[in-house]
């Protein structure tokens, strides 16, 4: 259905969607999952579905900016104060060399796909972001947009959302294990005009702490499932005792919502998957005991649960000491504390999700805002880069060991090949059986297209 039949039928409803995806104040984030059904409901429409081999995503978002030079794509024969400190090794497939902190990205790089030719203009991390994460430019152009707006762009796990079919057993959407923040929320991360209905269940403790728990799937101590169905029950004969009571049309949706979020407290399928005490030890392990990893391995757990979308954020607190930031320090912060996690758990979710033959329907997309400068400047870092920067698929029906586009002699700009987030976007939704020319409208009537690229048809 497009964007135009879609706004048609609101004009023609009593209420409108966009009215009631605003009742009770629904936020961007943190959404009760009883609020988020409710909204969720609101907002159906008869979303298109089409066949195809994906059936879900998983996407690792490096905040802060990846340097391309010092992992996918190094310049060895590069002048120093452009090749940097790092030594490029051989990986499994022959004539592809990635950087020597990634050694086991290079055992699994037949599985994987490198994109050596992404650019766009935005050299601002929030309005990077939205490229990065939503496929699309900023209205507002290169700025430092203050977190999303009711109008802004919607995340790419938000348009799938609202294009295919609901699924009734489980979120469809899902981000973890926490809100992004440049000093205040990084865009990019909601729905953004397709309203609160299609944002994502947000996760929002470190899944490798002991104590992690998803509040909204965990009952009071003193409340079992019995004694929850006794109140729902005795709820039940309170209500019909009020029959004459005036309830508005908010209120009895939300009661719908709130059997539907209790439902998920009887849903072996989302109980299991948010349960990480079930994977062996060694499997845990094996991921990482860090907060990555664990995210990675739930990412992995959720998928085999049915969700369609995975976003997992890698960095979180302001400052660059606490991401990919790497304006100083680069190569010793790259050596020892960025890479090591972001190589071992990326290496181990393709492995797993191979072993249990989720590989060919789950695309992998690892990506940051954007790559860092080709020159090295005073205080042993990297700026930002948004000119030229590479991004890895796997998965998805990708093929593996495959090099997509080139960057110039120095790493600064696409040398074949060039691709944008756009292109990103088509290529995503195109997997999925979306078609970009499909219309979406934001919250003044404007349409915009899905996405306004072309799918990297040559990779799959």
């Amino acid at each position: 259905m497009t964007g135009r039949r879609e706004a048609s039928e609101e004009r023609n409803a009593g209420l409108s969607r966009r009215q009631l995806l605003r009742i009770g104040g629904l936020g961007a984030f943190g959404l009760s999952l009883a609020r988020l059904f409710q909204a969720e409901a609101a907002a159906a429409g008869g979303s298109p579905s089409s066949a195809s081999r994906l059936r879900h995503c998983i996407l690792i978002y490096f905040y802060g900016g990846v340097s391309q030079l010092d992992t996918w794509d190094l310049k060895p024969n590069a002048p120093r104060e452009v090749r940097g400190e790092f030594r490029p090794i051989a990986t499994t497939t022959p004539g592809i060399a990635i950087g020597e902190h990634l050694p086991h990205c290079a055992q699994v790089m037949h599985k994987m796909a490198i994109v050596r030719s992404l650019h766009h203009g935005m050299r601002n991390h929030n309005s990077a972001a939205v490229e990065a994460l939503c496929g699309h430019t900023p209205l507002l152009g290169d700025r430092e947009l203050l977190g999303d707006s009711g109008n802004s762009f919607p995340c790419y796990g938000a348009v799938v959302s609202h294009q295919l079919p609901r699924l009734r057993q489980v979120p469809s959407h899902v981000a973890l294990p926490h809100v992004m923040y440049n000093v205040v929320t990084l865009p990019g991360q909601s729905a953004g005009f397709l309203g609160a209905a299609y944002n994502p269940l947000q996760i929002s403790h470190d899944p490798n702490d002991p104590r992690f728990r998803v509040d909204e799937l965990t009952l009071p101590a003193d409340l079992s499932l019995a004694r929850l169905e006794s109140r729902r029950s005795l709820l039940a004969l309170l209500d019909r005792q009020k029959a004459r009571a005036e309830r508005s049309a908010a209120e009895k949706a939300m009661s719908v919502h709130q059997q539907r979020a209790l439902g998920l407290l009887h849903s072996p399928p989302v109980r299991r998957a948010f349960d990480l005490s079930r994977e062996p030890i060694r499997l845990r392990e094996r991921y990482g005991r860090n907060r990555l990893g664990q995210s990675m391995l739930l990412a992995r757990r959720l998928v085999e649960a049915g969700v369609r979308f995975v976003n997992v954020n890698d960095k979180v607190r302001n400052g660059q000491l606490a991401n990919w930031d790497s304006h100083e320090n680069n190569f010793a912060r790259l050596k020892n504390d960025l890479l090591p996690p972001a190589d071992q758990a990326l290496t181990t979710l393709i492995e797993d999700l191979d072993a249990r033959g989720l590989l060919e329907s789950t695309l992998v997309v690892a990506l940051a805002e954007f790559g860092r400068t080709p020159r090295i400047n005073k205080n042993a870092g990297r700026d930002h880069w948004p000119d030229c920067f590479s991004i890895v698929l796997a998965g998805g029906g990708v093929q593996g060991g495959a090099v997509y586009g080139s960057s110039d002699g120095i790493g600064a700009y696409p040398a074949s090949d060039p691709v944008s987030p756009a292109d990103l976007a088509a290529t995503l939704f195109w997997r999925f059986g979306l078609s970009s020319a499909t219309e979406i409208q934001d919250l003044t009537g404007r349409p915009y297209r899905l996405a306004e690229g072309q799918p990297l048809r040559r990779l799959f």
